[in-house]
């Protein structure tokens, strides 16, 4: 059993991986995913916005994971499927985020659907990786 608590605050887990994303920059074998899950409203969303736009053009991807019956609702904003975030007047490089709530994956009386939601929960990542490349030159390499 995990026990989950408040505060909810996202920033410094953010901003303490884009330190470590921020070192490797000029390397394209390296890219980070962070993966928060929570129960609970961000009680940091400004600070949040905020991180995640700093870190929009570090070689890094957040996936929150939403379980529990909370309104999730600000977690879209955060998303960038709506439009590219911004904090303080300053607009995200990239969409980094991908948000689910857990419970549109759990099926009455069956558990939850594993394969939807790791479909789902890593969707993004594929176009983030390709587009951090792309914004900053890199190339695949050839297959050997």
């Amino acid at each position: 059993n995990v026990q989950l608590y408040g505060p909810t605050n996202f920033s410094p887990v953010i901003n303490h991986v884009a330190k470590f994303a921020q070192v490797y920059q000029t390397d394209p074998s390296n890219y980070f995913v962070l993966l928060i899950i929570t129960d609970g409203i961000i009680t940091d969303f400004e600070e949040t916005k905020g991180a995640l736009v700093n870190a929009s053009s570090l070689p890094m991807s957040v996936i929150i994971v939403g379980v529990g019956n909370e309104d999730f609702s600000a977690m879209e904003i955060l998303d960038g499927d709506n439009g590219r975030l911004q904090s303080n007047g300053q607009l995200a490089k990239r969409d980094i985020v991908q948000f689910v709530e857990l419970r549109k994956f759990v099926q009455s009386g069956q558990g939850w659907n594993k394969a939807l939601l790791a479909k789902a929960v890593l969707a993004e990542i594929p176009s983030q990786v390709c587009s951090w490349m792309k914004s900053n030159g890199f190339n695949p390499r050839p297959r050997t």
